[in-house]
């Protein structure tokens, strides 16, 4: 059973128990003890057999419970066995949600009281708390990115798992649905020995029900002001990034950004290595324990003009500029030549970014080429292998160059001249900037570009 503290589950958890072969032993993989509250030893290990081999309390389960065997797992509970968890189709997946502004007020109440369980209504704490407006939207950060995590995981492995919200664990039309999806028979009535503690309006239950209110008012429910990302996931691509011989620096280049630049800056330390593989570069790294590594990112116009001259104007990526020209019919001139004019250039350009648009969006059927892919998305490759320590703006590369090489010990070579963007600066204007926004959205939110002004 997926949940987290207050949101019902030692409810659930009773009612599992009182259904026939089936067994839920509690928080097994609770970090503090093992099923329940103070427990040490559970099964015949301990919690530092526990710590040393998770699975072998996996497996003892499984060995000494007959019927189904259980446990409730919380997004904080030992992140070592979640992996075989989710990757096990016959393990089935119970996802126990609440309101996180009531389960927040509840916990809250918990630890005030120390009550986390009611058996007799006569034993009832109640008190009322502070709302803490920073710690409930940590609160439910956590908890949304557990939930997204386990949604991602069960859909790559093409599993379902039985939803229920807090407010359905008392219909007993649902509980049995539970039954019948786990296999077994339904219960006639519910467990009665667990009774609701605060069932309090929640207002009722803070002493600062206006900052409850201005907490919840600022959460975006929706998410409606998520940037959408249908880009594909890209690869480290860790046989492009440049390391010095001499200088512990590597450099992990961003396609159609200042590669040129950049490189000949780190060939002034003396040699390049580069061709790595993951584990030649590991080795790099481990020879040089004050290495730092860094990319660049350049404004969004900037690259993908320098991408539309390089890549497609040349013909570099060929198959791509015949797709262009005959399904998009973008007005291109011969391979390696010029336009004629700067209004004919614009148009070309223009056309480019909207097709971009569409390309980065994968509404095409267009793969998206490393030289024009979001740098949002380069920089997320990046971190599969590991992130840069430094990310730099083109526009204060030569701030960046000085902190870098300040930052292990060796002088600063001259940072050699730039691309130029001459052409650029001729047929740039709004449209332009706003297309490329439309392409790049991404981007200009994550590394706040401003409008693109010439060097």
């Amino acid at each position: 059973m997926f949940a987290e503290m207050r949101t019902g589950s030692n409810f659930l958890e009773a009612n599992l128990n009182a259904m026939e072969g089936v067994t839920c032993h509690g928080e097994v993989f609770n970090p503090h003890f093992i099923g329940k509250k103070d427990q040490s030893e559970f099964m015949g290990l301990t919690l530092q057999d526990r710590a040393k081999d998770p699975f072998l309390l996996l497996k003892a389960m499984k060995d000494q419970t007959k019927g189904l065997s259980g446990f409730r797992y919380f997004h904080d509970h030992d992140p070592r066995i979640l992996p075989s968890l989710i990757d096990d189709p016959a393990c089935a997946k119970i996802i126990l949600t609440r309101n996180p502004a009531e389960s927040y007020v509840s916990w809250k109440i918990a630890q005030e009281t120390g009550q986390w369980k009611l058996t007799n209504a006569k034993n009832l704490k109640t008190a009322q708390i502070r709302f803490d407006g920073a710690e409930f939207e940590a609160h439910v950060s956590a908890l949304q990115d557990f939930q997204v995590h386990l949604l991602n995981a069960l859909q790559r492995s093409g599993q379902t798992a039985f939803y229920i919200d807090y407010e359905d664990i008392n219909d007993l039309g649902v509980i049995n649905g539970l039954a019948a999806f786990l296999g077994v028979k339904g219960l006639e009535a519910l467990d009665g020995s667990l009774k609701k503690q605060n069932p309090e309006d929640i207002a009722q239950k803070v002493v600062n029900p206006e900052e409850l209110e201005a907490a919840i008012a600022r959460l975006d429910r929706f998410n409606l002001t998520r940037t959408p990302n249908f880009e594909p996931r890209r690869a480290p691509m860790v046989p492009h990034f440049m390391a010095s011989s001499v200088a512990p620096i590597l450099y992990m280049p961003i396609r159609s950004g200042p590669v040129t630049q950049i490189a000949a800056w780190l060939a002034q330390f003396g040699p390049i290595e580069s061709e790595f593989n993951q584990k030649a570069l590991r080795q790099w790294k481990r020879g040089r324990p004050l290495q730092r590594s860094f990319t660049v990112v350049r404004h969004p116009v900037a690259r993908a003009h320098h991408a539309f001259t390089t890549q497609i104007l040349t013909g570099a990526v060929r198959e791509i500029r015949a797709q262009l020209q005959r399904v998009y019919k973008l007005p291109l001139p011969d391979v390696g030549q010029g336009y004629p004019s700067p209004d004919a250039h614009r148009e070309g350009f223009l056309a480019f970014l909207k097709w971009l648009k569409m390309n980065v969006s994968g509404q095409t059927a267009t793969r998206v080429d490393a030289h024009w892919a979001s740098q949002s998305a380069v920089l997320q490759g990046f971190s599969q292998f590991q992130s840069p320590d430094f990310v730099f703006r083109e526009d204060r590369l030569r701030q960046g160059m000085t902190f870098l090489a300040d930052e292990v010990g060796v002088p600063c070579p001259q940072l050699p001249a730039g691309d130029s963007f001459g052409q650029l600066a001729e047929i740039y204007d709004a449209e332009i900037e706003a297309a490329a926004r439309d392409a790049y959205g991404r981007d200009y939110l994550a590394f706040g570009f401003g409008d693109w002004v010439a060097s």
